[in-house]
């Protein structure tokens, strides 16, 4: 071994037979003040002939430059070089690391990409993110790109793992086996001032296994493979490519949510805790035990640091567990006060009842928003509630809640809340809130009935108001398909997504919980709320069962469902009814088969405006849709469905148009049915949960009226009185 002050160099020569070789060696290099660290695992595989390690460092002492290589030469069963060389060139005037990769093989490549490192060109970055996905054993593809205004020049683009997204509604029926799989993983690149190509966003994680010899067919590794193979030279037996990156030591990644998610790989995060005052854990541990005793089905869990302290904690009574089978199939989830800074860092889940009326489904006190903590609380949900995801879930932007939903509910409808997306970008662009840049946003997006005139309008709102380049606005575009109404046709709402403007979602507990109230305060506001909203609930059951509805058409739908339905929901639906009226004309514009398309012509209730509606009849079937979506948006047929209905001489809504979620005669217990009736009658603990459940249906039954009561109450001493005359033979 040599060493000099201009240059160093370390020869490592093992010469072994059948042997594995594992070592790992930390290398630190000084220059002028600057430290470089760089740790490298070696691995080699059984072999026949002798295998020789070679690792060369060298470093050239100059004021700004310094330089990094490593060579690595195997030689396998067939005797060929394998060479992965990385080099650092030192640092620019910025402080901007540069770095070079060579490489002849795209196995050995398995460097990650990481947010600030930048590329010469869009064909490097695509290389690199390729050959680091060759590695690994996954295929990528691109998401999305776009250009610069009046040119085709590429400003940006997200390349994704190719399992990202879910198969289309059309595709579903194919015979090709599922690969997507919701995965989450892509990096975002975007074209900066310097005219290099950043990574402004990266995500690792997967939501699969990897398999490398599937994702060696993919169509972006033959792709690599058939240029490199015309970049060879006819006498070449080794290529060597380069790709240089620079290293910039500040990353400007921009997030859709709050600051506390640009944190969210921070270590410290990692031992986060509850912001609690001096005796908060005791109001917790109150509260709990308290309605343990009077609801025996109450359920809450608690999540500590390594260091004992509480960190997040989940809680659900026994009503939300037996609410969430009749209603679990949309759920949103608030955290209005987590996100807004509230002494309370209260999550709710919330559900919409059979009157239209929002309940919860579970409640969460949380140390941060970040991924770890929302896993936890969407599984300590899902456990709760027998592992039954729900249909949709509505959330705000975050990227971590992304993430997580992507990971534990792949396969449920995960949507934006509108107006928050609307509040966000409104307070994004605070040099617009003039009248004329909201009126033309809202016509955006409330007016669009069509995917493509919603696409025009977009690229007329940023050409008008000069905002292309927004990257902000980028991010939302690209998400566009879990916000604007337009792309959610598909997607049951049950009436918690609010598409007409000025609709709007009002927190859970709105008007009760703000920024300054106390844990102890809203504890006891907590039980407030939720009597009142039971009083309420059980008040318009009554009503509801009670009164005729005031019919005010002769239409035979408005008599059918004014048996049915409850009071608030039947009256939305009333007045759909009467606003068939306003549609004067219907025309038949295709067939196939047994679908039949109808032209519905509307009269607007404001001025002289006619809009014409799309609507599919399948006659076979009974089966008719609208293309504004109201049943699935609203839970209820339109006026322009109806009027198609008509057209068709039925009388009646067909069944499957006549939800159980909204009937006033449907009876629910709210008492949760989990598990199976299958008892082991040998089992004391499962005879006693059995009886147990089925006395609390008794009680919810009985409570509904004093001759309910009377009956329940005559039926339980009867029974008590026969269980002992049972024990007294035995005695």
């Amino acid at each position: 071994m040599e060493d000099n002050s201009d240059k160093s160099e370390e020869l490592l020569e093992d010469d072994s037979g059948d042997q594995e070789i594992n070592s790992e060696h930390v290398f630190e290099i000084g220059n002028d003040g600057l430290e470089t660290a760089s740790l490298f695992g070696i691995e080699g595989d059984d072999m026949e002939n002798d295998s020789e390690l070679v690792l060369d460092i060298e470093t050239d002492d100059h004021e700004n430059d310094s330089e990094q290589i490593l060579e690595f030469e195997s030689n396998d069963l067939d005797d060929k070089d394998q060479m992965l060389e990385f080099g650092s060139k030192g640092h620019d005037s910025t402080g901007t690391q540069i770095l070079e990769i060579e490489t002849n093989n795209q196995d050995q490549h398995n460097l990650p990409p990481v947010v600030g490192m930048e590329f010469d060109s869009y064909e490097d970055a695509y290389k690199f993110y390729n050959l680091y996905a060759i590695a690994l054993g996954f295929a990528i593809r691109v998401k999305s790109s776009w250009t610069k205004r009046n040119s085709k020049e590429k400003r940006g683009a997200v390349l994704c793992c190719n399992c990202e997204g879910f198969k289309t509604i059309k595709e579903a029926s194919s015979r090709r086996k599922e690969t997507r799989t919701g995965c989450l993983a892509m990096i975002r690149l975007k074209l900066v001032e310097s005219n290099r190509w950043r990574v402004d966003e990266v995500k690792l994680d997967h939501n699969h296994s990897f398999d490398p010899e599937r994702a060696q067919n993919a169509k972006s590794h033959k792709k690599t493979e058939s240029r490199l193979k015309r970049k060879l030279e006819p006498n070449a037996d080794v290529e060597v490519r380069t790709i240089k990156l620079y290293r910039t030591p500040v990353a400007d990644t921009v997030y859709y949510g709050s600051s506390n998610e640009r944190d969210l790989d921070n270590d410290l995060g990692k031992n986060k805790r509850l912001n609690l005052n001096k005796d908060d854990a005791q109001v917790i541990n109150d509260y709990f035990c308290r309605v343990q005793l009077i609801n025996p089905n109450f359920f809450y869990i608690m999540d500590f640091t390594d260091d004992g302290f509480v960190r997040n904690v989940f809680w659900i009574d026994s009503r939300a567990r037996a609410s969430y089978g009749y209603f679990g199939d949309v759920v949103a989830l608030d955290t209005t006060c987590l996100k807004n800074g509230y002494k309370v860092p209260l999550v709710v889940f919330v559900g919409v009842n059979h009157h239209g009326q929002t309940i919860s489904l579970g409640y969460g006190l949380l140390a941060d928003e970040s991924q770890e903590t929302y896993n936890w609380l969407l599984r300590a949900w899902l456990t709760c509630m027998a592992g039954r995801p729900p249909q949709t879930l509505i959330t705000d932007q975050s990227a971590a809640l992304q993430s997580v939903i992507a990971e534990i509910f792949p396969r449920a409808h995960h949507r934006f809340c509108l107006p928050l997306v609307i509040e966000s970008i409104f307070q994004n662009f605070g040099n617009l809130e003039s009248e004329v840049f909201r009126t033309a946003f809202n016509n955006m997006i409330y007016d669009a009935i069509k995917v493509d005139e919603f696409e025009l309008a977009w690229d007329e709102m940023i050409q008008r108001f000069d905002i292309r380049d927004n990257d902000y606005l980028h991010r939302l575009y690209e998400d566009r398909e879990r916000w604007v109404p337009v792309y959610l046709k598909d997607t049951f709402f049950a009436g918690m997504f609010t598409f007409q403007p000025g609709e709007s979602m009002v927190p859970f507990f709105h008007g009760y919980v703000h920024q300054q109230t106390c844990l102890k305060e809203f504890f006891e506001m907590h039980d407030l709320v939720f009597q009142n909203k039971i009083q309420k609930e059980a008040f318009d059951d009554i009503e509801s069962k009670e009164s005729n509805p005031k019919l005010r058409t002769m239409c035979t739908y408005e008599s059918q469902l004014s048996k049915l339905y409850t009071k608030e929901i039947f009256s939305l639906f009333q007045y759909e009814v009467e606003m068939m009226s306003r549609c004067f004309h219907i025309s038949q514009t295709n067939t196939t088969g047994s679908i039949v398309t109808y032209t519905v012509s509307e009269q607007e209730t404001e001025g002289n405006i006619i809009r014409n509606l799309e609507v599919m009849y399948d006659k076979i079937g009974s089966e008719v849709r609208c293309i504004c979506s109201c049943f699935n948006f609203r839970g209820y047929l339109c006026r322009h469905a109806l009027c198609v209905l008509n057209h068709n001489g039925i009388d009646e809504i067909p069944s499957h148009y006549v939800l159980s979620r909204w009937r006033k005669d449907f009876k629910r217990l709210y008492v949760p049915d989990l598990g199976s009736n299958n008892v082991d009658v040998a089992n004391p603990v499962q005879r006693f949960e059995h009886l147990h459940k089925r006395a609390l249906q008794v009680v919810e039954e009985g409570m509904t009226s004093l001759e309910h009561y009377t009956v329940a109450w005559q039926a339980f001493k009867e029974s008590l009185n026969k269980v002992r005359l049972v024990a007294d033979k035995h005695a």
